[in-house]
């Protein structure tokens, strides 16, 4: 059951605290709490609840709002929550009215929160918020009519960065032996699950040979480099165990056995170790080193290999992203489990760009995968300059002003990656620690927020700092004190001035 707060938004002056005083309006989670539109996403997220049945929910800024936290202070579960108990800003920044001196809830909701947020709520979210900062930054410009039809004419306008990246998720780096080691272990313990629920205590228990196949694994596995031949081998017996082992799990159900005394944990696996038996089975029987929609993960089934070819790490296991970056700002376009060219979304980004804006851009700064023939031709039909050379061979001589402007749109450029960095070394996505494929899309939707949220800051606090290093170096005697700029944090219209 949802119920809705009717409470008015509360101004961090009125926020009451137990030892006096008043929250500091230049406090920069007071500051991002003005520019997220709670409200308006309020209803879409009443939906997910029933009127009428289950305990109250907690409300939708409660619960983005410790999603925010823990991805802006970098820490767990239980330490957002024990850090929301201590830190009145904080109770603020999730609605609270007044300090409290208890957790307003427990560490397992934000696993219920990262569920019920969704990727595409997060990205509406993060759309908004973005509009209303771009807004809000822009100064009134005068200008005659004339200027004004001209400016108007122009159909294209600003700049759009586009790339490409992955979100590695938290496993093992995955061998052929390695799985089928594990997928063998699983199937050793529903056997022993299965055998301990037969009606018929007389029965003996199916022979697995567990120590021998252990023994066989690793003679291996501690191996450094072990010849080809070898690894064949090994992989060879490890598949026989869990063939054998499925053999007999078929073979208790077959009599009057029954799946119920497995849970649901042990149902799953089940399933994955089936068909990571198939597949790498024909890989073996076949010679072949890749198979379509691979299993790399028992307990992240839906992790695949993203094949980057980057100098560090050619394969990376996780979420390929697609992201495009305007001002500074970055959106999320596509999540994808599987492996995509990115290519193919350059079109969308543009078209979304101009759903946003009400233009097109004026140039579009991507990498060589992008400038296919299609994507150019798309392109130079809307007036849209797309960076890098063009196809075919390179001219013998290329003036001055063409290397200027290649180097200044790979300067343009390189603002995208700056933010995949940002986000890989400055936050958690250079490691999804979420084991689910929702809840880890959630949380790649969250870092992007975050990150925009870690802009509008560096704004806001830069221009405070400019004000105040005017306020140092001003001459009084020469200024009157009526001249001088109020010292004001820039707030949205909506909310407190």
């Amino acid at each position: 059951m949802y119920r809705k707060d009717e409470q008015p938004r509360t101004p961090p002056e009125e926020f009451k605290l137990p030892f006096e005083g008043k929250l500091s309006e230049d406090n920069r989670w007071v500051i991002m709490a003005q520019w997220i539109p709670w409200e308006e996403f309020e209803a879409e997220y009443e939906e997910l609840f029933s009127s009428v049945m289950g305990a109250p929910a907690k409300r939708f800024r409660m619960a983005l709002g410790a999603l925010i936290i823990k991805e802006k202070l970098g820490i767990s579960d239980r330490e957002t929550v024990e850090q929301i108990k201590e830190n009145p800003y904080l109770q603020y920044f999730i609605g609270l009215s007044e300090y409290r001196n208890k957790a307003p809830f427990d560490a397992s909701m934000l696993v219920h929160f990262r569920t019920r947020i969704n990727v595409n709520l997060v990205n509406k979210v993060n759309r908004v918020m973005i509009k209303r900062m771009r807004e809000a930054s822009k100064e009134p410009v005068t200008e005659n009519q004339s200027e004004a039809e001209e400016g108007s004419e122009r159909k294209n306008r600003g700049k759009l960065i586009a790339d490409a990246t992955c979100a590695p998720a938290d496993i093992t780096y995955p061998t052929d032996l390695k799985i089928l080691n594990q997928a063998r272990e699983q199937t050793e313990k529903i056997i022993d699950s299965l055998h301990k629920s037969r009606q018929d205590k007389s029965e003996k228990k199916p022979r697995t040979y567990r120590k021998k196949a252990r023994k066989d694994y690793l003679e291996v596995a501690k191996q450094r480099r072990p010849a080809r031949k070898k690894r064949r081998n090994a992989i060879k017996k490890q598949l026989q165990y869990i063939k054998l082992n499925l053999g007999h799990i078929d073979q208790i159900i077959a009599n009057r056995g029954t799946l119920d005394s497995l849970n649901n944990k042990q149902y799953k696996s089940l399933l994955v170790i089936s068909e990571v038996y198939r597949q790498q089975q024909w890989m073996y029987d076949n010679n072949k080193q890749s198979i379509s929609d691979r299993i790399v993960s028992l307990s992240q089934p839906h992790i695949r290999p993203i094949v980057r070819g980057k100098a560090g790490v050619s394969v990376e296991f996780g979420a390929k992203l697609s992201a495009s970056c305007m001002d500074d700002y970055v959106f999320l376009d596509r999540i994808s489990w599987d492996n995509f060219n990115e290519s193919c979304d350059l079109k969308t980004q543009i078209e979304a760009f101009k759903e946003y804006t009400g233009h097109y851009p004026e140039s579009v700064h991507v990498d060589k995968i992008y400038r296919t023939r299609d994507n150019r031709a798309w392109c130079k039909e809307r007036g849209i300059r797309i960076s890098g050379p063009p196809l075919g061979r390179p001219p013998a001589n290329l003036s001055k002003s063409t290397k200027k402007q290649a180097l200044e749109d790979e300067k343009i450029r390189n603002s995208i990656e700056g933010k995949f960095g940002q986000g890989k070394r400055r936050f958690s996505l250079n490691r999804i620690m979420n084991k689910l494929a929702h809840t880890s899309e959630t949380a790649i939707a969250i870092t992007f927020l975050v990150m925009n949220l870690s802009a509008l800051l560096r704004q806001l606090l830069g221009s405070i700092f400019l004000l105040n290093y005017f306020f140092q170096i001003i001459d009084y005697d020469k200024l009157s004190v009526n001249s001088l700029p109020p010292r004001k944090v820039i707030y949205p219209s909506n909310s407190i001035s």
